[in-house]
C-alpha cells in the first residue's frame, strides 16, 4: 500500500505537528524515499552503487543553540547538493552529529572509513549505525541491514530507531502511528515556542489531568521517543483504567513493526471493553493502515461515526477515508 498522508486542521491534532515536530524534523532528513528501491522486510537487495550522495539523517531534537542552528543549515546545504559548503559548517564543531555530517560531506572520499571509525569509537550510537548503514547501502556494500538493526536496538527511544525501522520494514507506512487525543490543547501551551511547549507539557504530565499526560505522550511520539511515550501512556492507563483514551494510547504506543501483534493484542479487545468509544475504532483503523491492511482499516474507520456519532474523531476518520478513496485503495 502507499503511505496515506493526511494533515488535519484540528488544533488538538496539530499542536505537536506544527510546533514541536517541525523543529525536531528540521534536523531529520527522511531517507526512505531515497531508498525506496532498497530493502524489503529485513533483507537487502543485491549490492549496487547508487548515483549521487547518500541522504544524511541527523536529529537535533528541540535544540535552539548556535551549533544546532548551524548544523540545521549545514543539513539544508547538504540536501541542496552544496556539500562543500555543508562540510565547512559541520567542520566548525566536534560533536558526533557534526562529525557524521562532515563525513558525508566529502562523499565518497573517506566517508565509509570515517564512519567505520566513528562506529568503533561510539559503538552504542544509533546515529552512527543508522548513517553507516545508509552509506554502505549507497556504496553497494554489505552490512547495511545489520547496521540498521543495531541502530534500532541500541537506542530504541530515538528517532534514529524509528528511521532505521522505516528502512528495515518498508512495507509498513513510514514512522509510527501517533495517538490522536480528543481534547484540545490549551492555548497556554500552544502559544509557546516548541521547547517551552515541551517543557510545560512535561510538567503538566506529572501533576495534571489525564489529558495532560496524553498530550505529553503525543509530544514524545512526535519526537521519536516511542519508549518514553509508551511509559507516559501506560501511567495514564494505570491511573484511570476506566478511561478508553488512556487505554487506547497505551496500546498504540506498543506498535512495533517487528512485532505488530503486540499492539493489536491490546487494542483489539478494547472494542468489547468500550464498544461505544470512537477512539478505539479510529486507532484500530490507524494501526491497520500502518500495517498495510487497507480493507480492514477502512471497515474500522467507517465504524467511528456509528459507535460515537458526536466524537471529534469522526471528521478525522472521514479525512482518512476520503484519502483512501482518492488513492483508489
Amino acid at each position: 500500500m502507499g503511505t496515506v498522508r493526511i494533515v488535519t486542521a484540528r488544533a488538538r491534532t496539530t499542536l505537536i505537528v506544527t510546533a514541536v515536530a517541525l523543529v525536531a524534523a528540521a534536523g531529520v532528513v527522511g531517507i526512505t524515499a531515497a531508498t525506496s528501491s532498497g530493502p524489503t522486510g529485513s533483507a537487502a537487495p543485491a549490492p549496487q552503487v547508487r548515483a549521487g550522495a547518500p541522504p544524511l539523517s541527523l536529529d537535533l531534537g528541540l535544540r535552539t543553540d548556535r551549533e544546532a542552528t548551524d548544523l540545521r543549515e549545514a543539513i539544508s546545504l547538504y540536501d541542496d547538493g552544496k556539500r562543500q559548503a555543508a562540510g565547512r559548517l559541520f567542520a566548525r564543531y566536534s560533536s558526533l552529529e557534526a562529525r557524521i555530517g562532515q563525513s558525508f560531506s566529502s562523499w565518497p572520499d573517506g566517508t565509509l572509513d570515517r564512519l567505520t571509525q566513528l562506529s568503533g569509537l561510539h559503538p552504542k550510537s544509533a546515529a552512527v549505525q543508522l548513517n553507516l548503514g545508509i552509506a554502505q547501502f549507497w556504496a553497494g556494500q554489505a552490512g547495511s541491514t545489520a547496521a540498521w538493526q543495531a541502530a534500532a536496538s541500541l537506542e530504541p527511544d530515538t528517532s534514529y530507531a524509528v528511521t532505521a525501522d522505516n528502512l528495515l520494514y518498508p512495507n509498513f507506512a513510514r514512522n509510527l502511528p501517533i495517538f490522536v487525543p480528543v481534547e484540545s490543547v490549551p492555548a497556554s501551551v500552544t502559544g509557546l515556542a516548541p521547547p517551552a511547549q515541551f517543557a510545560l507539557l512535561e510538567r503538566r504530565a506529572r501533576t495534571g489531568s489525564t489529558a495532560d499526560r496524553l498530550f505529553y505522550g503525543v509530544a514524545l511520539q512526535r519526537l521519536g521517543r516511542q519508549r518514553s511515550a509508551e511509559r507516559a501512556y501506560a501511567e495514564a492507563a494505570r491511573l484511570v483504567p476506566q478511561d478508553p483514551e488512556s487505554r487506547v494510547a497505551a496500546a498504540v504506543a506498543l506498535f512495533d513493526k517487528a512485532r505488530p501483534v503486540t499492539a493489536f493484542s491490546q487494542l483489539g479487545p478494547l472494542t468489547r471493553t468500550f464498544p461505544r468509544a470512537a477512539t478505539v475504532r479510529f486507532h484500530l483503523g490507524l494501526l491497520l493502515l500502518w500495517s498495510g491492511q487497507v480493507k480492514e482499516a477502512r471497515q474500522q474507520l467507517e465504524l467511528v461515526s456509528k459507535v460515537e456519532p458526536g466524537s471529534p474523531l469522526v471528521p478525522v476518520a472521514k479525512q482518512y477515508l476520503d484519502e483512501l478513496r482518492k488513492a483508489g485503495v
